[in-house]
């Protein structure tokens, strides 16, 4: 469900944003406000707004333009003069009244298409973050940096892209393989984890990583490594 708020100082209109809000499966309806200082405690709940824009006292416009973080937006007004300016402050999209259902419904799906998205990189943004332990404080390591991890004694170092010195933390290989992203790493010896897209070279028996370090493949670790090198 998309949570939304309906601002309009126009009482006709607003309850029609109401009606068409309560027919479209996906959104939930937080609020429904004459103008946008009413709507400002509820932004928290919502996701999205469908905003008029020529109110009194705070434009819509203006609005979302004092918002350090606004919502997804869909305008909706009577003057089609507001258009390229909406699309400027980055409109999901721009209701001419008087609007259809059927228009409101397609712009419905703009909007959950955007979200979809946004969640879905958001995600991506996420699941790129390592929290480790380092110095009696929890680090967050960007793995998309990680060049390589080694073992060092009951600590591993992660090896970063343009940082001289590793990253120490109290971790071993064994459990660290499993919450790094699929795909983008792979242990090759009992010391060593490789960013797969940081290599340079390699054989069966020896990788050479962009950053000039070569380390050996273990013997355990080579029929899995020699399938990886035929598959590329």
């Amino acid at each position: 469900m998309i949570r939304v708020i309906a601002i309009d100082d126009e009482p006709l209109a607003l309850r029609q944003l109401e009606m068409y809000i309560a027919k479209v499966p996906f959104l939930e309806l937080v609020a429904a406000c004459s103008s946008a200082n009413q709507a400002k405690p509820y932004l928290e709940q919502a996701e999205a707004v469908f905003l008029d824009i020529n109110m009194p006292d705070l434009s819509g416009m203006d609005f979302i333009k004092s918002l350090p973080h606004p919502p997804a937006v869909v305008f909706t007004t009577a003057y089609s003069e507001f258009a390229v300016e909406g699309f400027r402050v980055n409109a999901v999209d721009y209701l001419l009244k008087p609007f259809s259902f059927k228009e409101f419904e397609t712009s419905c799906g703009k909007l959950r298409e955007q979200l979809e998205m946004k969640a879905a990189l958001a995600g991506k943004e996420a699941d790129a973050i390592l929290h480790v332990k380092a110095d009696y404080r929890t680090v967050s390591v960007d793995t998309r940096k990680i060049v390589y991890i080694e073992s060092w004694s009951e600590y591993i170092k992660i090896h970063l892209v343009d940082e001289e010195a590793p990253v120490i933390a109290l971790y071993s290989l064994k459990n660290l393989i499993d919450q790094l992203p699929k795909g983008r790493f792979m242990r090759i010896h009992r010391s060593y984890i490789i960013a797969l897209g940081f290599v340079a070279e390699a054989s069966r028996t020896r990788v050479r990583l962009r950053n000039g370090v070569t380390l050996p493949v273990g013997e355990q670790y080579r029929p899995a490594f020699g399938k990886y090198l035929d598959s590329v």
